[in-house]
């Protein structure tokens, strides 16, 4: 049981670590030291996403789900769980490219407009 508890807190912190990495360049303004931590994350995030790897979490939730006596899942965390709802056929390599740059384009667009703004 512990370990489904463990594979369910990696879940939960992969996708807050997700949404951190897609919408956090919109917290720029209210928190003006977040670019310290955001910007690493975003070139990881898009780096996983370009580069066609799996986080290290997904081999950590999956790990943690065996070990619990449930069955793991091939493939990434955003195809496994995400791209189920969003694209039911799958994920493929220009899928997860657009993905990739569409979360590059979005924080690129937010840290122009907080950068006129004084950064």
């Amino acid at each position: 049981m512990i370990y489904g508890l463990l594979a369910d807190a990696v879940l939960l912190l992969h996708l807050a670590f997700i949404l951190f990495v897609v919408v956090g360049g919109l917290f720029l303004l209210r928190w003006p030291g977040l670019p310290w931590l955001h910007l690493p994350a975003v070139v990881w995030g898009v780096a996983i996403e370009l580069g066609g790897f799996i986080c290290p979490l997904t081999p950590l939730e999956n790990q943690l789900r065996q070990l619990g006596g449930e069955s793991g899942y091939g493939g990434g965390f955003v195809e496994h769980y995400l791209l189920a709802v969003i694209y039911p056929e799958g994920l493929t390599r220009e899928v997860q490219v657009a993905l990739g740059l569409g979360v590059a384009a979005l924080n690129l667009v937010a840290y122009v407009r907080w950068w006129r703004r004084g950064g």
